[in-house]
């Protein structure tokens, strides 16, 4: 049965996609890779997006929220996972249980952290962040050195890594990331010399981890490269990338409207002569925004969205595609007949960043794996 058929607003990732990506990040690093899956894998569907990062040669995953881990381990995923921000105190235990790595930068958490793990006789796997410059989670640089050694000392804990982020990686003018990697550097340099460098060792994100080889260590962070979008317009993505999502919706109704005729809520769109219209059954709550100068893909032209986006639908001008009928499938992100359209195309004209666009696709759009 066609797709068509079937969905009225769907979204297709191409695991294929994901798994060169990953592939050519680990080849081009030579360390293992981490496969960012947080946001429910930047809106591309977490488990299927893991499972393919891996095929490609990850080794690690990584999340945000505790319960993106559990829900990982509860479909059976059993690679290392970090989670790599806030641990509520709740939730410590389930990630004690389930061998997830937590991210600490305090006493507190470690000392919660380590009655738990002794109490239950397992090991609670922890990652030190530094903040080098990004102003979020992190111990400062001039703490570090100490709180290693507390959670060195301390029974039932392992400082399994250290890492820091970096807040401009993805700009022309690398001196801050340089300022913030010499920071982290020294930071290793006094561990080492206190015999308490841990296993691992992470710095890159997805654009450090093109473009900046020093930062590399044993281990990078790949996030939004790994979908094949551009961690910034500065900082595109390889020209051999593959993009992985494409998001698709129908033309549920063509019909042509006279002259003077106001086109979805508030007239702002009033027609000026007969004009066709197409209906998509698409709108805000599937993630398309009510921003003015929307445009989709119909027959492989980009056709405007006319009116204000509606919750469930959306209205287009179909003009220049005469052709257009009922049932046609519609690109609101993707490529149709070599034309395309990007989610950087998208971020430009909501004012926004790939990142969003991507994330905020609903999810009573399904998503289809190809």
């Amino acid at each position: 049965m066609a797709m068509e058929n079937i969905y009225s607003t769907w979204v297709e990732i191409d695991l294929g996609a994901i798994e060169y990506n990953v592939r050519y990040v680990r080849d081009l690093s030579g360390v293992e890779v981490m496969a960012i899956v947080k946001a429910n894998a930047y809106g591309h569907g977490a488990l299927p997006v893991a499972q393919a990062a891996l095929q490609g040669g990850a080794t690690w995953c990584g999340v945000a929220q505790i319960e993106e881990a559990l829900e990982l381990r509860g479909a059976g995923l059993d690679c290392p996972i970090l989670l790599l921000g806030y641990t509520p105190a709740g939730g410590m235990l389930d990630a004690i249980n389930h061998r997830i790595s937590m991210t600490v930068w305090n006493y507190e958490q470690v000392e919660k952290a380590s009655a738990l793990a002794v109490n239950t006789g397992a090991s609670a796997l922890l990652h030190l962040k530094v903040d080098t410059g990004m102003g979020r989670l992190g111990v400062p640089p001039q703490e570090t050195l100490a709180l290693a050694e507390h959670i060195t000392n301390t029974p039932g804990v392992v400082l399994e890594g250290l890492f820091t982020h970096f807040a401009r990686a993805d700009e022309l003018d690398k001196t801050p990331s340089d300022h913030q990697e010499d920071i982290f550097r020294t930071v290793i340099l006094k561990l080492e010399q206190m015999g308490l460098r841990p296993p691992l060792v992470h710095a890159a994100n997805s654009a450090a981890s093109l473009t900046r080889p020093s930062a590399h260590f044993n281990l990078v962070r790949l996030g939004i490269a790994m979908y094949g979008l551009h961690p910034s317009p500065e900082c595109p993505t390889p020209e051999s990338f593959h993009r992985a999502l494409t998001w698709k919706t129908v033309l549920s109704q063509v019909k042509v409207l006279p002259a003077g005729s106001g086109v979805s809520y508030g007239h702002e769109y009033i027609t000026q002569n007969n004009e066709r219209v197409g209906t998509i059954p698409a709108g805000y709550a599937d993630g398309f925004r009510r921003t003015p100068g929307n445009y989709v893909l119909v027959g492989g032209r980009r056709v405007p969205v006319i009116g204000r986006v509606c919750m469930d639908q959306i209205l287009v001008q179909l003009d220049e595609v005469p052709e257009a009928q009922a049932g046609d499938t519609v690109i609101l992100l993707g490529e149709q007949e070599g034309c395309r359209i990007t989610a950087e195309d998208i971020a430009e004209v909501w004012g926004t960043i790939n990142y969003e666009v991507v994330c905020a696709i609903g999810a009573r759009a399904p998503r289809i794996n190809m």
